[in-house]
């Protein structure tokens, strides 16, 4: 895949940019954490950075329907680069955390109305048999980020770099993806459905419903990222409460960045050791490997026992995401991504944001750890829920056999579909292996 010039650049490009990004992801809510101590105000940002992906994810795949993929992404990126000066100028003067708020989320907008588009675009940039490696490749970039982002700043601050000036750093960060967007020749694309209206809004939600195994891999995404993700956004009111551990130490920091080294090879491992496995089938025990390490996480309470168990609960937590992508991605035509991969980001992203925007003053009330054992239970939960290989679901193979039938009804043809027309699928209709 990387062989592929095209793919290579914006992968490249998005790599850079995703580290820009971790930086300021596990900067600012320290900043915030620092000025406030309060998870609520921890949990707002987290909301105004991802809550307009579950608010505006499904209008995000509309457009980039209808708009030109380059100027649309171009635009997006343009968009949080300009708002990744404007939070450093305002962390720099120490502004009314209102006003930072208003920019996070001006960037939160960019980032909802930009994922859509983007994670529609590099699979088509490569041969369909290639997908499970494109979302390996792609979690490898974004978890790769989540490592190196947090190295970073924890490094530069070490040696006296502000908060602002690494915002600044985000902001530089964008123009090498942005550079790559205009670079590369993008894949022409078949629209989604010629509906207006909220037909056309609704379409993604229809062809979810219809084909089923997407709809229970989403949903069960989705109550995953309320119940059992309030840890990602809201990490260092956590390890403060249940750790004893500031935000501002470079501890802090590396502890960050294991979780997310975990995450790296998590994804890395889907991709290589087990690139021949049926992810369908992986995501069970991923689920149950999930809620075990979340449980210890949460029970622990020194700082040192906290970095192993963070790099597998890391490892357990993106294996299980990018197997479910996986079998998400197979499942969907080129023409269909846009739609179905808004309703990915509004599960994975969005609900997120919500869940923590939530969970953030209970963990006031209450404390960090009988939240974090709910999202142990509703994990053991959803591994029963999205055990889609042993559930009845209707798959892209039954449309594409139904439509075989009915072409061969009309021609008179006796076996409309050959052997080799579903190989790509198990005994269950499930999108197997790579």
């Amino acid at each position: 895949m990387l062989r592929n010039r095209r793919f290579r650049l914006l992968w490249s490009g998005m790599m850079i940019s995703n580290v820009g990004t971790w930086m300021q992801t596990v900067v600012l809510p320290a900043y915030i954490d620092q000025r406030t101590k309060s998870g609520l105000w921890v949990g707002l940002f987290t909301f105004a950075l991802l809550g307009p992906v579950l608010l505006l994810s499904v209008p995000g795949g509309v457009l980039a329907d209808r708009f030109p993929p380059k100027a649309w992404l171009a635009t997006m990126q343009a968009l949080q680069l300009g708002m990744a000066v404007v939070l450093a100028v305002m962390v720099s003067r120490h502004t009314d955390l209102g006003w930072i708020l208003a920019a996070q989320l001006i960037s939160g907008v960019g980032n909802a109305l930009n994922n859509p588009a983007m994670q529609a675009v590099l699979p088509n940039m490569v041969d369909p048999r290639d997908i499970g490696g494109v979302v390996s490749l792609n979690s490898v970039g974004i978890n790769g980020s989540r490592v190196l982002g947090p190295v970073i700043a924890a490094v530069l601050m070490a040696r006296g770099v502000t908060t602002s000036q690494i915002l600044l750093v985000n902001a530089a960060s964008y123009l090498f993806v942005i550079a790559a967007i205009v670079a590369v020749r993008f894949p022409a694309r078949e629209q989604a459905t010629d509906a207006r209206g909220w037909a056309n809004v609704l379409h993604g939600v229809r062809l979810a419903a219809h084909r089923s195994v997407l709809g229970r891999l989403i949903a069960g995404m989705a109550l995953f990222s309320f119940f059992s993700l309030c840890w990602v956004g809201l990490f260092a009111p956590i390890t403060r409460l249940n750790l004893g551990l500031d935000s501002r130490t470079a501890t802090y920091k590396w502890l960050y960045a294991t979780w997310g080294l975990g995450a790296l090879v998590g994804a890395l491992t889907l991709g290589t050791v087990l690139a021949q496995t049926d992810k369908a089938r992986l995501i069970r025990p991923l689920l149950i490997g999930f809620a075990a390490s979340l449980a210890v996480f949460t029970a622990l309470r020194s700082v040192t026992p906290a970095f192993p168990v963070a790099f597998v609960l890391g490892w357990f937590y993106f294996a299980m995401a990018t197997a479910k992508l996986t079998v998400i991605q197979q499942n969907v035509r080129s023409f269909e991504r846009p739609r179905i991969m808004a309703l990915w980001f509004m599960a994975f992203g969005g609900t997120v944001a919500v869940g923590n925007l939530v969970i953030g003053p209970v963990i006031d009330a209450v404390g960090a750890r009988p939240v974090m054992f709910l999202g142990v239970a509703v994990a053991l939960g959803l591994s029963w829920w999205c055990d889609v290989p042993h559930r009845h679901l209707r798959v892209l193979a039954d449309e594409d056999a139904e439509l075989g039938e009915s072409v061969a009804a009309d021609e008179g043809v006796g076996h409309p579909l050959q052997p080799g027309d579903t190989a790509g699928f198990d005994q269950h209709g499930i999108a197997a292996g790579d």
